[in-house]
């Protein structure tokens, strides 16, 4: 019978674990840096070569490019959601939000325009990939700014029913704009964001209109989530607001029928 260490065998089993770990993220960071030096066309060898080893010694650590790509899209979704986070969750008016979104966005896919086209594109893998790391991303940016809609329009006494499909197709937007602007460079940044968070805030400033409530675009947005909202119809700053109106509003866009 052989003997061991109460717990030996476990930690050592946690120090290998913890390990290969490290060393797949050493060479997913590995792969960014070749992306971004060979592009989004990179192949294994230039990878192996920006980490200094072997492709054999790689593909210890992940079963196939298939892998490889899916931690690299895990990677970049974190360097992606570090920066719209605070920018989402951040104090200031709603328009200053929408403006601050919007150049989180568009500042990651400038500073890494390959690692973009790379998970976008996908086409690095040899064999499809079961998980959708964009489809991923956009719905994961959609849920927050859903909840951000709907918290303020629902503190202006106003139907949130809109609130999700207003998001991804805010999300979707953006997206397509950031493509385009890739590929053609033909502004500068502060100008693509300034151009797009302007569309959005008269989208949603002409939709508080139609409901009677008028916002002033530099009034804290907190203020409005977090004001009671008084009487049945009333809006919490902005005066009296037709229920009627609100819904109808939001019905109208979102392609429903008024009752």
């Amino acid at each position: 019978m052989v003997r061991t260490v109460k717990g030996g065998t476990d930690a050592r089993r946690e120090r290998w674990k913890g390990h290969r770990e490290a060393r797949r993220a050493e060479f997913v960071e590995a792969t960014i840096r070749a992306v971004a030096r060979h592009g989004a066309d990179v192949g294994m060898d230039e990878i192996a070569g920006e980490a200094g080893v072997s492709k054999p010694v790689l593909y210890r650590h992940f079963a196939d490019k298939a892998d490889l790509y899916l931690a690299v899209g895990s990677r970049a979704t974190e360097l992606l959601m570090d920066r719209l986070g605070p920018a989402i969750e951040g104090d200031g008016s709603l328009r200053a939000r929408i403006t601050r979104i919007v150049d989180a966005y568009l500042s990651v896919i400038e500073e890494h325009p390959h690692l973009y086209r790379f998970v976008v594109r996908a086409a690095f893998a040899e064999r499809p990939v079961e998980q959708d790391v964009v489809g991923e991303d956009k719905a994961m940016i959609a849920t927050a700014l859903t909840r951000l809609f709907g918290d303020f329009l629902r503190a202006n006494g106003m139907d949130s029913g809109g609130a999700e499909p207003w998001a991804h197709a805010l999300v979707g937007m953006v997206q397509n704009a950031g493509d385009w602007w890739l590929d053609r460079q033909s502004m500068s940044r502060a100008s693509l964001g300034d151009y797009l968070s302007t569309i959005i805030w008269h989208a949603l400033d002409g939709l508080l209109r139609s409901a009677g409530v008028v916002l002033d675009p530099d009034e804290p947005i907190g203020a409005r989530i977090t004001a009671p909202a008084g009487p049945a119809g009333a809006g919490p700053a902005g005066g009296q607001a037709d229920p009627g109106a609100a819904g109808s509003a939001g019905l109208r866009l979102v392609g429903g029928e008024q009752p």
